[in-house]
């Protein structure tokens, strides 16, 4: 017979249970966030206001966003579970949840609203596990919080913690080390790149989230573009070497994750999809220019810093089109991206730097 489903908390609810007695204590306390590379960087104020109340807390997520994570001061250790890869199955399932359980923590927080995640936080033996009231496993919950409908991603999940939108937030960061900088540092010079280089990042997952004219902006552009982007991304990152005649360089699976995050901290702007590269960029403080297709900013996952830029057709009604991006455009003509002209990115980046004329402009002829 199933329990009675108690009614969810609101941030309100959740500040206050986070000031009592209960949870004030420095126990062990462990996130289970195992989603995309970009929700993973998007939780790490959570974790820094986690830290703060108990103490450098544990995190369970994918071994790409691992790395991310390592430095962070908010983290004491990081545990990799390879979901897809040779963690699928129940065998290693139960070994990690063991694993977990051996450990004795206090308190599990989710913030991925996955039922594998709930599995692994009821195995762990926590007597608190805090997730989102409308996860599809939030009946294993002991405590349900509301999710906020509007704001940043970021918000969204402090909710958890019980900070309330005007509360303020701690920064997105991943805390790179003096290593990190000076691979990229090595990269650009023997690159003979120089400081004034502009970053692109082409890829996403997502195949409709893919702006199509990173070669013509970057064949436009007075100055070189860094390409950025994981092992996957290296065929489009050549197509796009290969058009734009001279004028952009490839770093795609050249670095590390965390070493692409430092060379996008050396560039004057990235210029991306929405996508991880992103996030980065909000995490290491550099400017963005983010191109947005089939899907919009108000589903929380827009630049964070002010002065960025988002451009979007906001008047196509066939936006947005889903939560992600589909594989192909359902009404097969792409407009929401193939609408935004190299031109458009161009004016875009000449305001971000402060430009009165269009300096990043070469021509497109």
């Amino acid at each position: 017979m199933r329990g009675k489903r108690e009614k969810p908390v609101t941030a309100a609810e959740a500040a206050e249970n986070a000031r009592s007695p209960l949870t004030a204590d420095r126990s062990r306390c462990l996130v289970i966030q195992t989603a995309f590379l970009g929700d993973v960087i998007l939780t790490t104020p959570l974790l820094s206001v986690l830290a703060d109340r108990y103490g450098p807390v544990d995190v369970v997520t994918t071994p790409a966003a691992a790395s991310l994570l390592d430095h962070h001061p908010a983290v004491s250790d990081v545990v990799r579970y390879d979901k897809h890869g040779v963690g699928r199955g129940w065998k290693p399932f139960r070994r990690l949840a063991r694993e977990l359980r051996a450990k004795g923590y206090a308190r599990v927080y989710l913030p991925h609203q996955s039922l594998r995640s709930a599995l692994l936080a009821l195995w762990s033996g926590a007597k608190e596990r805090i997730g989102f009231a409308d996860s599809a496993a939030a009946v294993t919950y002991t405590s349900r919080v509301a999710r906020p409908r509007q704001g940043h991603e970021v918000e969204r999940l402090l909710a958890l913690a019980g900070v309330r939108p005007g509360d303020g937030a701690p920064p997105v960061s991943i805390g790179l080390a003096p290593t990190d900088l000076a691979a990229a540092d090595a990269w650009l010079a023997s690159h003979g790149i120089g400081p004034d280089f502009v970053a692109l990042a082409p890829g996403s997952v997502w195949a409709t989230k893919r702006w199509p004219y990173y070669a013509e902006l970057a064949a436009g552009l007075d100055r070189t573009a860094v390409i950025v982007g994981g092992a996957e991304d290296t065929e489009l990152a050549d197509t796009i070497v290969r058009a734009a005649r001279g004028w952009a360089v490839s770093a795609a699976g050249a670095l590390s994750l965390r070493g692409s995050a430092a060379l996008i901290r050396r560039a004057a702007v990235l210029i991306t999809n929405d996508s991880a590269p992103l996030h980065l960029a909000t995490a290491v403080g550099t400017p963005v220019v983010a191109v947005f297709g089939p899907t919009v900013p108000e589903f929380g996952f827009g630049p964070r810093r002010t002065g960025d830029i988002v451009l979007g057709h906001n008047e196509l009604s066939c936006r947005p089109c889903s939560k992600h991006g589909p594989p192909v455009c359902p009404l097969g003509h792409h407009r929401c991206m193939r609408d935004l002209s190299a031109v458009d990115v161009a004016a875009a980046l000449a305001r971000i730097t402060a430009s009165e004329e269009p300096r990043a402009i070469r021509s497109w002829d």
